[in-house]
C-alpha cells in the first residue's frame, strides 16, 4: 500500500503512535513473557519520540506481565475498543446498553455457558465452567479472577461482555442485540462489544487525542479482533503468529512474538 512505501522510503517516524495488541504480539503464549527484544524495542521507539499505546481485548483488571514496559505506555485501548483512557481521561467509552446484556446474559444461562461481564470497575462470572480456567488459566495466564457479584457490576458501564459460545451459538444470539458486535482472538470465547467499539474506533480516537494524524500510526496485532485496527491504522502489522485472515488485512507480516516480530517490524519501518 502506498502509505507503507512512504514511510520506508521516507523514514517518517516523527510524532509516531505505536499500538500493541498484548497475547501473542506483546507477550509469547508459550513463556507469558514480553521477548527482551520487545523490551529494547519499544524503549528504542519511545526514545525516538514515538507514543506507546496498548490496544487489548482484556479489562484493565486482566492486563498483567507489562511491568517492563509500563512506564513507556501512554494511554490504553481495553475491552477492544469499548473503553479507551490516558492517565485518569477517558477518551473514548461505549458501553453495552443494559437491555442488550441482559439479552446476552440470560443466553449463556440457556445454553449453560459461562461468561465474564465486564463492569468500568468490576467484574463479573456468570456460569463458572472448567472451560474458563483451561483458557483464562492455562493459556492466557489469569489465574485470579478476583470476581464481583453480578448485581453490582450490573449498576456500572458494561464494557464487554466474554462469552464462552460455540461460533453457532454466537451465531444465533447475535442478530437479537443489534446494537453489538462480537469479536473472536480465541475459539474457546467471543467478545461482545458495543457496536460503536472496536480497536480501530479507538486508535481514532487516542490519534485525535493527542493530535497525531492516523497516517502516523502504526498498530501490531495477531488475533481477529485486531483486524479493524490492522485496517485503520496508517500502517498495519501482523505478526507472524497470526492466521492468514489477520495476516490478510495487514499491510505488513513480521516474525512471530517468539522470533523478534515486534523488533523486526520497527526497524524495518525505520521507527528505531
Amino acid at each position: 500500500m502506498m502509505h507503507t512505501r512512504i514511510i520506508v522510503i521516507l523514514g517518517i517516524m516523527t510524532n509516531k503512535a505505536l499500538f500493541f495488541d498484548i497475547d501473542g504480539t506483546l507477550i509469547s503464549f508459550n513463556t507469558h513473557r514480553i521477548p527482551q527484544s520487545t523490551v529494547s524495542a519499544l524503549t528504542a521507539a519511545k526514545a525516538n519520540g514515538a507514543k506507546v499505546f496498548i490496544s487489548t481485548g482484556r479489562p484493565m483488571p486482566f492486563i498483567f506481565h507489562l511491568n517492563e514496559i509500563e512506564h513507556l505506555i501512554d494511554g490504553y485501548i481495553t475491552t477492544n475498543g469499548g473503553y479507551c483512557f490516558i492517565g485518569n481521561e477517558t477518551v473514548y467509552c461505549h458501553p453495552i446498553a443494559k437491555p442488550d446484556a441482559e439479552v446476552l446474559i440470560d443466553y449463556c444461562r440457556q445454553v449453560d455457558c459461562s461468561a465474564f461481564v465486564v463492569g468500568k470497575e468490576t467484574i463479573a462470572l456468570v456460569n463458572h465452567k472448567q472451560v474458563v480456567d483451561d483458557v483464562f488459566g492455562s493459556i492466557l495466564d489469569v489465574d485470579d479472577f478476583n470476581c464481583d457479584t453480578l448485581a453490582h457490576v450490573m449498576q456500572q458501564d458494561i464494557l464487554q461482555i466474554t462469552a464462552f459460545l460455540s461460533q453457532e451459538q454466537e451465531n444465533a444470539i447475535m442478530p437479537t442485540v443489534p446494537g453489538c458486535i462480537g469479536g473472536r482472538w480465541s475459539p474457546a470465547f467471543v467478545d461482545i462489544n458495543n457496536a460503536l467499539a472496536d480497536k480501530g474506533k479507538g486508535l481514532l480516537a487516542m490519534a485525535a487525542h493527542c493530535g497525531i494524524s492516523v497516517a502516523d500510526t502504526m498498530a501490531f496485532g495477531d488475533g481477529g479482533n485486531d483486524i479493524p485496527i490492522l485496517k485503520q491504522a496508517g500502517t498495519g502489522v501482523a505478526m507472524g503468529n497470526a492466521s492468514g485472515t489477520v495476516k490478510a488485512a495487514a499491510d505488513y507480516v513480521t516474525t512471530s512474538v517468539d522470533d523478534n516480530g515486534v523488533a523486526n517490524a520497527l526497524k524495518h519501518f525505520g521507527v528505531i
